[in-house]
């Protein structure tokens, strides 16, 4: 028994030092071409592990596990390379870089079990990198996502944007933070995004049902915003962004510390904005339009042979104004002082920095942990969160503390998931999470009912590559929601009661719903250049509170909605296809969907049986509108070229086109069946010179020239929208970076004019498009910002 015992002993040791031995890689990144040293960013995807070389190109990651790791090699102006390598033992490698613009090799996660080559992925996907994010000029997080093919932003002003793709939006896209669904007042036209516009490293995007792994809502696709990722080697690194835009005087600044000391790491973010109010060829000065954002966040996290766990917390906090557009009978804004009086808005009023009336307050708070566990036979997935969301809107500049609206919504987010072990090339995965949410209404007025839901699902998803040529992947999931509201009856001072003869303002809600998703895809390298996909999805969305029960005004939609309780959940049935073609000096992405929406739901504008608007409250003349749903179908696609000719390779002309058509089965208000909001059909052109040493201290300098054309919609419901007419807007910039104090990025400097024609337009998506009448000029709505000057810079100590 006692050699028995010591046999076992032996043995277990072994094992154990066999799972857990810890080895080195080292290596230096260099130019496939001129054998040139580059400075790179190195990821261990699989072990979320990543660094930045040294200036001669050498990097070295330590305390390694003995298993298959995946290398990406990612530097400015080159093509990511990838390898696969089996770490048995310490090794060097050197890692070569191609010359490219456009990346197809890019690893993402959003919408997958695990990290897979983009180009490899049958999801229709994207990212976007922190220097795309960085070089251009943007307002709010999703205004920064505006160039991208098939996706476009509902914006309410220059602060409030909310992501579109392919024709579809608000609750129809899932966004998520890091890899968990941010949870706001996402349903409202009014309600923005409430993340720190500089805490994002990169952005993935699929454009498609994202619903197996993410649940209800995700029909249209998943926006995915990820944090930095923790440095490998110990030390600490400190970053200052600055920005300023000259149109609306915004002046953004962040500050980032990042460090690591040993097995522990941590990052810190203090981000603020503010903008006073844009300006226009049209409307002059928009009164009303500025903002302020104040936001701040943190993680730590340990790293160790078991696995990785981390902590992180976040408060975001802004002040919107809400632009009215009235206007006299000169064109000049109205102003309401403190005692009720309305006047033509003064110089005063339309300078500077001042919170008006109306204007919306939003706290934002969320609690995070992510843990990985490597077991034998996989990896244990664990994500929990915990947000609070409180948004108050005051309207009444008589009483400006007293809060009209105000909405406090808690949110406990869960997901679980096992990776198992790679069998026959298979890598499978099985999870469930949902979340747990209770909405409070706790203002003067109500437009939805206070309510709570529970949400869980579900899901197995698998992958498996076929002859190094072939992938295919695909899985199932199922959902359900439990809703419920109480009622609600208010006396005669509009205040809730618990008379039961008094007005019913919501009734009372006890619902359930449940859905089947899934997808089925399938990725082919015809040759090394050329990849084609196609993928089936399935998705599905339960209906959320506001189209089942709203009854009340919404501020900046100039509308009054009614929900109906008795909506079905939507299901999308989408067809991808897409071809990837990514020569040495040609890139071509194109395509095509067909996305076939079943019970979508839409509001239908009301008439009286007086003829004309249904009008619910003659002392605020706005017109009435009610949830309904029918069946849609939604086609189009995105055809995105690349061309950088030889010997001219610091030449780049690109160019893309969008386009989608959205109707319903059957008509909904006047003689067409068209889809409210559809974006119009976008072209962008551009023309990027870069050169990569300018002497011995500028690297990539680029200057670039860029044309935006919106064709002009005329595909657009009546009752509900007016057409829109085209407008192009050209724009001007130029970056770089300066290599100082032995830092080859110490700082970089971006100045970018956009709408450089100063050109007045409307966009088909902007809630302002709606605003009052100028009488003076008599063209409806409040027209987009004018022509803007911006002037960034980053400085990495």
């Amino acid at each position: 028994m006692k050699k028995l015992a010591s046999f076992l002993m032996v043995t277990f040791v072994l094992l154990a030092y066999s799972s857990f031995s810890q080895f080195t890689l080292k290596g230096t990144v260099i130019s496939k071409e001129t054998k040139e040293k580059l400075s790179a960013k190195i990821e261990l995807n699989k072990l979320s592990k990543s660094l930045i070389t040294n200036e001669d190109g050498s990097f070295i990651f330590t305390n390694l596990p003995k298993e298959n790791i995946e290398i990406s090699c990612m530097a400015s102006g080159y093509k990511t390379f990838l390898q696969k390598i089996t770490l048995q033992k310490d090794t060097t490698i050197v890692l070569e870089m191609l010359p490219n613009v456009t990346e197809y090799n890019d690893v993402i996660i959003t919408g997958l079990s695990r990290s897979t080559e983009l180009k490899r992925s049958p999801l229709n996907a994207l990212l976007i990198k922190k220097a795309q994010l960085t070089e251009q000029t943007s307002l709010n997080l999703v205004d920064a996502l505006k160039r991208i093919p098939g996706v476009d932003q509902i914006s309410t002003g220059t602060a409030i944007s909310k992501p579109i793709i392919r024709g579809l939006g608000y609750n129809r896209v899932i966004t998520l933070n890091d890899g968990i669904r941010q949870e706001g007042q996402q349903w409202g036209d009014e309600h923005g995004i409430e993340i720190d516009e500089y805490s994002v490293d990169q952005v993935e995007i699929i454009k498609g049902p994202g619903s197996l792994l993410y649940g209800s809502d995700a029909i249209a696709g998943v926006v995915n915003f990820l944090a930095p990722k923790p440095m490998n080697a110990n030390g600490i690194k400190t970053q200052l962004l600055t920005n300023y835009q000259s149109n609306n005087n915004f002046i953004g600044y962040s500050i980032f510390n990042q460090g690591r000391r040993k097995d522990f790491f941590w990052n810190v973010r203090f981000s603020s904005k503010m903008a006073g109010n844009y300006r226009n060829q049209y409307d002059g000065i928009v009164y009303n339009s500025g903002f302020n954002e104040y936001n701040g966040s943190f993680q730590l996290g340990i790293q160790k042979k078991w696995g990785s766990s981390n902590l992180s917390f976040s408060t975001y906090n802004s002040t919107i104004n809400m632009v009215e557009g009235e206007r006299d009978s000169l064109g000049s804004f109205l102003v309401v002082n403190q005692n009720g009086e309305e006047n033509s808005a003064t110089t005063s009023d339309l300078n500077g920095y001042k919170i008006g009336f109306p204007h919306q307050q939003i706290h934002h708070i969320r609690v995070a942990n992510a843990t990985q566990v490597k077991l034998k036979n996989g990896v244990f997935h664990s994500d929990i969160a915990f947000q609070k969301n409180i948004r108050k809107e005051f309207g009444d500049v008589t009483a400006p503390k007293a809060i009209d609206l105000l909405f406090d919504l808690s949110t406990v987010n869960y997901a679980f998931r096992y990776n198992l072990k790679e069998v026959k090339k298979w890598e499978t995965a099985f999870g469930i999470s949902g979340m747990y949410q209770q909405n409070e209404n706790k203002g003067i007025e109500f437009i939805i009912p206070a309510y709570g839901f529970f949400d869980i699902g579900a899901f197995l998803y698998t992958q498996k590559t076929i002859a190094k040529n072939w992938n295919i992947a695909g899985g199932i999931r199922f959902d359900s929601r439990v809703l419920s509201s109480d009622a609600l009856r208010l006396d005669t001072n509009e205040m809730p009661t618990l008379n039961e003869n008094a007005a019913l303002k919501f009734d009372r809600i006890n619902q359930s719903f449940n859905g089947l998703s899934g997808s089925l895809g399938v990725s082919y390298q015809v040759k090394p250049s050329t990849t084609i996909k196609l993928n089936l999805s399935r998705g599905y969305r339960a209906p959320t509170l506001a189209e089942l029960a709203s009854n009340g005004k919404h501020e900046g939609t100039f509308r009054y909605e009614y929900g109906s309780k008795d909506l079905k959940p939507e299901f999308s049935q989408q067809i991808d296809l897409t071809l990837l073609v990514n020569r040495e000096h040609l890139t071509l992405e194109v395509s095509p969907f067909v996305n076939q929406l079943s019970n979508a739901i839409y509001t239908e504008k009301l008439v009286s049986v007086l003829g004309g608007d249904s009008i619910p409250d003659p002392n605020d003349p706005t017109p009435a509108y009610q949830f309904k749903q029918q069946n849609a179908l939604l086609f189009g696609g995105e055809i995105y070229i690349d061309f950088h000719p030889h010997p001219l390779d610091w030449l780049h002309i690109a160019n893309s086109f969008a386009y989608v058509n959205a109707q319903f089965n059957s008509k909904i208000g006047g003689n067409v069946a068209y889809m409210p909001f559809t974006p119009a059909p976008k072209y962008r052109g551009e023309i990027k010179a870069t050169c990569k040493k300018w002497g011995k201290t500028l690297i990539n300098t680029t200057f670039q020239f860029s044309i935006d054309h919106y064709f002009a919609q005329n595909r657009f419901a009546e009752n509900y929208e007016t057409a829109t007419s085209a407008y192009s807007l050209l724009n001007v910039g130029v970056h770089t970076t300066l290599n100082l104090f032995k830092k080859a990025d110490f700082l970089f400097v971006a100045i970018q004019v956009d709408n450089l024609l100063d050109a007045a337009f409307q966009n088909h998506l902007s809630r302002l498009k709606y605003a009052p009448e100028n009488l003076a000029t008599g063209r409806i709505g409040v027209f987009n910002m004018g022509r803007t000057i911006s002037l960034k810079m980053v400085v990495n100590f």
